[in-house]
């Protein structure tokens, strides 16, 4: 309720407009920016094709500004793809972890009412066996492209 209280005060009193205010002229003030750097970076750009041209000529300047760029392009792609599959590796072993955690709290807080209840430890150990077997089975039983025997016969 404290949250809520401190919300309506704020933008009771004009605060939470001001911050409002204050994000949108800040963002129109970055967006002009950058504006005005992508017009210099193509005005940069457009300098040295020209420099290029009159050194090189203009078939071989703009040969070599399309074959750069590709590769500039190419380059970035590939470092995302890169990236992207690292984030993701990431990301499912932090998920991974975090629902191995869920599952244990999960475990121990109902470990003290199934300890009640008729069946108690019975209840706890019979799925815990069948799950301790069957990792037992899984780590001891390879497929048949581990076995380096498996192609002769």
């Amino acid at each position: 309720m404290g949250l809520l209280a401190s919300l309506l005060s704020g933008f009771a009193s004009g605060e939470t407009m001001a911050v409002v205010r204050r994000a949108r002229t800040a963002a129109i003030v970055y967006a002009l920016a950058a504006l005005a750097a992508f017009c210099g970076l193509g005005f940069l750009v457009g300098a040295a094709y020209i420099w290029t041209s009159a050194r090189y000529g203009s078939l071989a300047a703009a040969v070599g500004f399309g074959v750069g760029f590709l590769v500039i392009a190419g380059l970035i792609v590939l470092i995302h793809r890169l990236v992207s599959g690292a984030q993701v590796r990431r990301e499912a072993r932090r998920r991974k972890a975090d629902m191995k955690a869920i599952g244990i709290t999960a475990a121990l807080a109902v470990l003290p009412t199934l300890l009640k209840g008729k069946g108690g430890l019975g209840i706890i150990l019979g799925p815990a066996v069948a799950l301790a077997a069957y990792a037992i089975y899984r780590e001891n039983v390879k497929s048949d492209a581990d076995r380096p025997d498996a192609g002769e016969g």
